[in-house]
């Protein structure tokens, strides 16, 4: 009984903690990072709450011999640390599709969905600047043998303009 009491103390007192921080309501900008060859991408957040939001990421690539996009959507939590600092951990996924022309004549197209979690740091700025960065597992589904059907991390610096 006493271990119940302590959790639920702890409990209640995190959520008040984790209601406390401010997020922006809108940010939008772009993501750096490997985003698994799909380079960089325009990222859009959206407070759903005080403490939790929606990501949107648009990834996209138009080469010679190399044509794909990939759109993730995920789910977060914000808890803050100190001051502008914020956590964040999330979970979601999305959908891509790829074509290469491979020399020899092989040509391979596909498209996939995956499943990801996130996890990462932020800072709010006094002025309407947000710097992120975040670790993102993704689980890919789809034909190809190449690409998508295997586990990637993606590591990526985050600039957005909060509105």
């Amino acid at each position: 009984m006493k271990k119940l009491f302590l959790l639920s103390a702890a409990l209640l007192g995190f959520t008040f903690a984790a209601s406390a921080q401010d997020i922006a309501n809108n940010a939008i900008g772009l993501r750096l990072g490997d985003s698994d060859g799909f380079g960089a991408e325009i990222s859009y957040q959206h407070a759903l709450g005080a403490n939790n939001r929606l990501e949107l990421d648009l990834g996209w690539r138009d080469g010679n011999n190399y044509d794909g996009f990939k759109l993730a959507g995920l789910y977060q939590w914000v808890w803050n640390l100190d001051g502008g600092f914020n956590w964040y951990a999330g979970a979601g996924g999305g959908l891509g599709s790829f074509s290469i022309n491979a020399p020899g004549g092989k040509d391979v197209t596909d498209t996939f969905i995956f499943v990801a979690g996130d996890i990462g740091i932020e800072y709010n700025f006094d002025i309407p600047l947000l710097l992120s960065l975040d670790f993102r597992p993704e689980i890919g589904f789809g034909d190809d043998i190449y690409n998508n059907n295997d586990l990637d991390f993606d590591i990526a610096l985050g600039i957005r303009y909060q509105f």
